[in-house]
């Protein structure tokens, strides 16, 4: 155990977060995911809903400042200006949790995907509302 460090996070992914670097993404994704088709690296946290690990994520690792995209989530099919609950919820977490909140910006469906094969790991969840996927990219810490 660790002091200070969300309990749902396991050692798998806290040593992908720790390894990644400034300007890699992550992806959170829900249980309908491919991750493990689209993963260079993949951790599971079935059961555990997506928001929970977004709120975990932030609580430890900087949001990308230099981006005018540091946190994107997928358009709905057929809708692309549609916001679904889970996604407004992604909205609260990221102003709530983020070092330096930002507007979250959507892809289109197969644009997301390509997005997420470049990514350096994808964390899949056991989310099952429907678009219930956000890649973050990683920021920097500034020196105290």
């Amino acid at each position: 155990m660790l002091r200070n460090i969300p309990a749902i996070l396991s050692p798998d992914l806290l040593m992908i977060l720790r390894a990644m670097g400034h300007g890699d993404e992550i992806v959170i994704a829900d249980a309908n995911f491919p991750a493990t088709s689209m993963g260079q690296r993949v951790a599971r946290l079935d059961g555990i809903p997506a928001t929970d690990v977004l709120e975990a994520v932030l609580r430890i690792m900087p949001l990308d400042a230099f981006v005018e995209d540091p946190a994107l989530t997928m358009q709905v099919v057929g809708n692309p200006s549609a916001v679904p609950d889970i996604v407004a919820r992604f909205q609260e977490i990221v102003n709530s949790e983020a070092d330096n909140p930002a507007e979250i910006q959507t892809l289109e469906r197969f644009a997301f995907y390509e997005r997420a094969k470049g990514a350096y790991a994808v964390v899949q969840t056991g989310e099952t509302r429907l678009y219930g996927n956000i890649i973050l990219k990683k920021g920097v810490i500034k020196p105290a």
